[in-house]
């Protein structure tokens, strides 16, 4: 099978790593890193250094590169750049993937996989979604830092999920935590419940995670707009536990004090940023489900 990561950062250097590590040697699994720059240099000379909780290691993969041509065809892709480049990136790599391939977008925020229908109609897309705190520390470098570094993929329909379980052995393989799932998208907004109103919140407001929980005031403020992102699910027909939004406040006072989200980080130091796939897709599914959504509105005028 050849496994295709595109977007070498945290979440690709990480789980691509991992990868890129089991099956160097393989001869029924190949790996294709899609990295651009000088980390694309630096991983074609040295190979993949990849930094984690549980040791250090190069990873070296079969092929990286930029170029779609010398990629080839995918049987399996995980898309995991940034929101903002999902649609470029897919239609720049749309040689690469034909009905065969499927493509598993491991990206923040709830719609990429519909995003990716539109651009590849031709392809099977999960849905996915991971909990890992990584970073590119420098050209060929990722480091991960935290997280629970869980891989979960799926459909919302227990027989298709079923008809994925070889890559679920792929992954486990390669000791990556994965969980193949039928309730993708329950799985997308418990997540998203968190990132939403704390990425929001943290770089409107410029606190970190603790600076948010000390300040009773903006603890409530991001309750209620966990609140406001239940709402717009359910409108959607994804219904969250009872206890996802005491839960997603427990993960807020858990994290260190000085934490800060990558979007506060990307806001910070004046790069683009997630907003219009968090705050903005939330802001925008209120309105045309009509469920109010004031909170992250207001945020939204602030950051945009």
């Amino acid at each position: 099978m050849r496994i295709g990561i595109i977007g070498i950062g945290g979440v690709g250097g990480y789980f691509g790593g991992k990868l890129a590590r089991e099956y160097e040697n393989s001869r029924e699994h190949e790996i294709i890193f899609i990295a651009r720059g000088e980390h694309l240099k630096a991983i074609q000379k040295n190979g993949l250094q990849l930094i984690t909780e549980e040791g250090s290691y190069i990873a070296k993969p079969k092929i990286t590169t930029d170029n779609p041509a010398e990629a080839g065809v995918f049987d399996l892709v995980f898309f995991c750049t940034k929101s903002y480049s999902l649609e470029s990136s897919a239609r720049e790599f749309s040689p690469c993937i034909n009905s065969n391939t499927v493509v598993i977008p491991l990206l923040n925020g709830v719609n990429s996989a519909e995003r990716l229908r539109a651009i590849l109609p031709q392809a099977n897309v999960l849905g996915g979604s991971v909990y890992v705190i990584s970073h590119i520390e420098k050209p060929g470098i990722v480091k991960q830092e935290g997280g629970s570094c869980k891989l979960i993929f799926g459909t919302d329909d227990q027989e298709s999920a079923k008809k994925y379980s070889y890559i679920l052995d792929v992954l486990l393989k390669a000791e990556i935590k994965a969980v193949l799932t039928d309730i993708i998208s329950e799985v997308l907004w418990t997540k998203y419940l968190l990132m939403c109103p704390i990425g929001s919140l943290t770089s409107a407001t410029g606190k970190t995670y603790g600076g948010i929980w000390d300040d009773l005031v903006l603890r409530k403020k991001a309750r209620e707009m966990m609140l406001e992102v239940v709402a717009v699910a359910r409108a959607r027909n994804v219904y969250l536990t009872e206890d996802a939004v005491n839960k997603a406040m427990e993960m807020v006072g858990s994290f260190g004090y000085n934490s800060k989200t990558s979007m506060q980080l990307d806001f910070e130091k004046g790069r683009q940023t997630e907003i219009e796939a968090l705050t903005a897709y939330l802001c925008k599914e209120g309105r045309e489900s009509g469920v109010p959504t004031p909170l992250h509105d207001e945020v939204y005028e602030q950051l945009k």
